[in-house]
């Protein structure tokens, strides 16, 4: 694992005891690449998952998905060690966070196909949702129509709004909104690649 820089650390202080940390978008014309929707140049609240590996397994993985949601896909915790990998059991049940442009579908902007569940294989979010949000994890702006739960997050001396599949309460990330994308929601689900999977051929 590559260590972190200094000022990274120190962006990530900065989240930690402000509870804010904006950075501002390129202004480069070529800065959007890929984006679906234009948008304005803009801050990027970075305060949407923690920015470094270490202090995301710290913080995001400590507690574990306390809730009392009956979800059609249940198992014991031990059962999701022996299925998942490390890294997806981290992410998915102990709502954990992968580093920051780090991910196999931050930078994937397929035509069609529908990503899904790393952890129940639910379809979650169909191609044509996901778009670039410079946020450095997949962005989608939509979700199949049932499939994603929204819950409190408190933490971090902050309110968040977590995502998780309905199908089986696998942590996904967080959602925002407000954010001005332009996409047709104004919203943006931050989505780690560790919790997905995608399929070039689902057409769901």
């Amino acid at each position: 694992m590559r260590f972190p820089s200094f000022p990274t650390i120190i962006r990530a202080f900065h989240t930690v005891t402000n509870t804010t940390s904006a950075f501002a978008r390129s202004s480069a014309p070529n800065s959007l690449g890929r984006t679906i929707y234009s948008s304005p140049q803009r801050a990027i609240l970075y305060r949407s998952m923690p920015n470094i590996p270490f202090l995301g397994s710290f913080f995001g993985s400590s507690s574990n998905m306390a809730d009392n949601t009956n979800y059609p896909v249940s198992k014991p915790e031990g059962e999701w060690q022996t299925q998942l990998s490390p890294e997806q059991f981290r992410i998915l049940r102990k709502k954990g966070t992968e580093m920051p442009g780090s991910g196999e579908y931050d930078k994937h902007y397929p035509t069609a196909g529908v990503y899904s569940c790393a952890g129940c294989s639910a379809p979650l979010y169909k191609a044509n949702h996901k778009f670039d949000s410079g946020c450095g994890w997949p962005a989608f702006w939509d979700a199949v129509p049932g499939a994603v739960g929204q819950r409190p997050d408190p933490g971090l001396g902050m309110m968040r709004t977590e995502i998780v599949c309905n199908n089986c309460g696998g942590h996904l990330g967080h959602i925002f909104k407000g954010e001005k994308f332009g996409n047709p929601k104004d919203e943006r689900h931050c989505v780690n690649s560790v919790s997905i999977n995608f399929d070039s051929n689902d057409k769901n």
